[in-house]
């Protein structure tokens, strides 16, 4: 047993390329496997130091609590995304196969479906990277609708007016129906707009928050 590890361990490059050489004209599938590890890779750089800043700010429980909350969050992100970029990728690459060529429909429908099963539980990951990839959408096909004059090119600056319609509207919500934003929203949202009401001395004013 242990020289059989060993041998793994000395000879993995050797055994790893041989496994791509004997895969080679299966290579859909190679690529959903890229896809798992880059998943994994990408979804913990993305959500572990985001998910440390904001439990360690605004979350509540001791340092251990903390930590295991911020490992959960990095988890879910990192296994759900590996999961999403191994099921898409190999749907993908199968409909590719059974077609002959890649089409624009292939890619819709493998999404479609595996972002169902993979981004459809209502988790505050899930909240997050689905409305992170929303307002990309929206501003994607508004470009695309432009490029394609189903609607006319703005002979004047658009950003402002996006910037004054998305601020004038969520501050709106976050006074009057605070309720219906997402819960890390609201809390920074408080931090920044409620909370600097008050203050008891100058410590509460320019040191610390409460």
């Amino acid at each position: 047993m242990i020289d059989s590890v060993r041998y793994l361990v000395e000879n993995w490059e050797v055994i790893g390329n041989g496994l791509l050489y004997k895969f080679k004209d299966r290579r859909f599938l190679l690529a959903a496997l890229k896809g798992l590890r880059n998943g994994l890779v990408y979804g913990a750089r993305i959500r572990a130091p985001h998910a440390l800043v904001m439990v360690f700010l605004f979350g509540e429980g001791t340092i251990l609590q903390k930590l295991l909350t911020v490992l959960r969050l990095t988890k879910t992100h990192a296994v759900n995304l590996a999961k999403f970029v191994f099921s898409y990728k190999f749907l993908q690459g199968a409909l590719t196969e059974v077609d002959g060529n890649k089409k624009p429909w292939h890619s819709a429908a493998a999404a479609f479906v595996m972002g169902y099963y993979v981004f459809g539980e209502n988790n505050a990951v899930n909240m997050q990277i689905n409305l992170y990839l929303l307002s990309r959408v929206v501003v994607g096909l508004t470009k695309l609708a432009a490029n394609e004059e189903i609607i006319p090119q703005p002979n004047f600056p658009v950003f402002p007016w996006f910037a004054a319609a998305v601020w004038g509207l969520v501050l709106w919500l976050f006074e009057f129906h605070p309720t219906v934003l997402q819960g890390s929203l609201q809390k920074s949202m408080t931090y920044l707009y409620h909370d600097s009401n008050f203050w008891t001395d100058i410590k509460t004013f320019l040191l610390r928050n409460k």
